[in-house]
């Protein structure tokens, strides 16, 4: 798994690395300098007219990533590449470290120009007008306000601009721990962040002002660093869901491969819980039923062919749900059930008693919107799988709320239910209650169309009989139910990734075509398994 950070730890690693491990500062910023210049002139040499014909512009601040970017400058000129930096301030401004890079640069005959506050837009324009790639070393990690006026021109002034955008750590403007904007931010080709990913950087917002991300290390093996100020999140990484996913036994029969129940479905969403039976059976159920109501189990029927239906009977519902659930191996409660009164007596019902792995999806969420806690009894192996409003149903608060940070708001819930909880968008979620929190590295646009969250529900019930493996926590250990669910988040999006590949297009995808992708990607993932042993 890869180390994700926040903004109090990339502060704290800094300060174990140079006061405990005796690490000068001034080394770790010439390591961030290198590495990142390395990856540009990488990129540089295998652009159109190559390194001859470049021009970068360095825009840079008076703080410790201005002080990268000075060392950017150095080691591009130093390779031949006319780099110019911009100095977004007085130069008397630039301390420490930075003034040291700062003055080597100069010294060396390196292109300096000072742009004060109060420049006018036109004369920074003007300086960035004819670069061939624009660096933006203004702010990292450590703002924590909304920038404004010059600043903002600055910024705006590197967005409109012809040439790519580097980003050094982070894109300025973009918040560390949360992915929201300070006011204003830049949109970058590509961020290169450095020693480990930041947690602003793997969200949706942070994602897309972020375009590609690379990562620079800094020079220091830093497994004690890590150990002592701790890891925000991790990112999940193929080689963690291969192996996790066991093969099916050779005299496997249907029930032992996973008998799985879909309490869904009403009169205009019965395509819901038909492809939550898709995904199951395409994750590698040997079973799945569909159990809903009587006014919606015709409608269902009409659209499956290897799933079975059940009615729920109404007069007897408890006792209903009660022997449909019985020796299921899990359950998929939600997708387009509703929210009536037989509805949640139906859902509560089952959340309440059944003792296997249970994913509470959609409907099944929004019936316990504003009371948390009273998940926390559930027997079961919980796991929700909400989108950002349904988050914020269940937790009392506008989505808007759960998007400013999402990392909080996923931890909250879990904590608050006793459940897994996947919150759902570009790089998911997938937070536990002990304060694990794994993140889907890979994410697909494509994704975003009606029903992918309901195939991704029925995808975490298929995959339950085939994650066996232990992975390390926080905690010394996770439940398999977060291991089911971070291996179900990562299926989903290579399914979508595939698709994606295979059309050429960003859009247009249905979602049964999410399913039918996923055998081929568990394939995938178990033979990287064989080939890594």
């Amino acid at each position: 798994m890869l180390p994700i950070l926040s903004r109090g730890q990339v502060r704290a690693y800094d300060a174990h690395a140079i006061d405990e491990r005796r690490v000068p500062s001034i080394v770790l910023m010439e390591n961030a300098g290198r590495g990142a210049a390395e990856l540009m002139l990488s990129a540089l040499r295998a652009s159109a007219g190559g390194i001859a014909a470049a021009r970068v512009v360095v825009v840079a601040g008076v703080g410790n990533n201005g002080g990268d970017g000075f060392v950017v400058a150095r080691h591009l000129a130093a390779a031949g590449v006319t780099a110019t930096v911009i100095v977004a301030s007085r130069a008397d401004k630039i301390a420490g470290d930075a003034r040291a890079n700062y003055e080597a640069f100069v010294e060396l005959g390196g292109a300096c120009i000072v742009l004060p506050p109060g420049t006018a837009r036109s004369m920074i324009d003007a300086e960035l007008e004819g670069a061939t790639l624009l660096v933006d070393a203004l702010f990292g990690t450590g703002l924590d306000r909304a920038i404004e006026g010059f600043f903002a021109d600055v910024i705006s002034a590197i967005d409109e601009a012809d040439a790519p955008v580097w980003s050094l750590d982070l894109p300025s403007g973009l918040d560390a721990d949360t992915g929201c904007v300070l006011g204003v931010a830049v949109h970058a080709t590509t961020t290169v962040t450095f020693a480990h990913r930041k947690l602003g950087l793997v969200t949706p917002r942070g994602a897309e002002l972020a375009g590609r991300v690379a990562v620079a290390g800094l020079g220091i093996p830093d497994a004690k660093v890590l150990e002592a100020v701790g890891v925000a999140a991790w990112g999940l990484e193929e080689g963690d869901v291969a192996r996790w996913l066991s093969p099916r036994k050779t005299g496997a029969h249907k029930h032992a491969a996973g008998d799985v129940l879909i309490v869904a479905g009403s009169p205009g969403t019965t395509g819901a819980a038909a492809l939550s039976a898709r995904g199951a059976l395409r994750a590698g159920a040997g079973v799945a039923t569909i159990a809903t109501f009587t006014d919606a189990r015709d409608a269902v029927a009409a659209q499956v062919l290897e799933v079975m239906t059940r009615e729920i009977d109404e007069a007897d519902l408890e006792a209903a749900i009660d022997k449909l659930i019985a020796r299921r191996s899990a359950l998929v409660v939600g997708p387009g059930f509703g929210t009536t009164p037989r509805a949640r007596r139906a859902i509560e019902h089952a959340v309440s008693t059944f003792e296997g792995l249970l994913v509470l999806d959609a409907d099944g969420i929004t019936c316990f919107a504003g009371r948390p806690e009273d998940l926390a009894a559930a027997p079961g192996e919980l796991v929700l799988t909400p989108h950002p409003g349904e988050l914020g149903r269940l937790l009392g608060r506008p989505s808007s709320e759960i998007e400013a940070d999402r990392f909080a708001s996923a931890q909250e819930a879990a904590a608050r239910t006793k459940a897994v909880v996947v919150l759902k968008g570009a790089h998911t979620i997938v937070a536990g209650p002990d304060g694990d929190a794994w993140v889907c590295m890979e994410h697909a646009p494509a994704l975003a169309t009606a029903g992918s969250g309901d195939v991704l529900a029925g995808i975490v019930a298929g995959l339950s009989g085939s994650v066996t493996e232990t992975a390390p926590g926080r905690s010394g250990g996770v439940s398999r139910a977060m291991r089911v669910a971070a291996a179900a988040v990562v299926v989903h999006a290579r399914a979508g990734a595939a698709w994606m590949r295979e059309t050429g297009a960003d859009r247009g995808m249905l979602a049964s075509e999410i399913a039918e992708r996923v055998p081929a990607v568990v394939a995938q993932l178990m033979a990287s398994r064989r080939g890594a042993s």
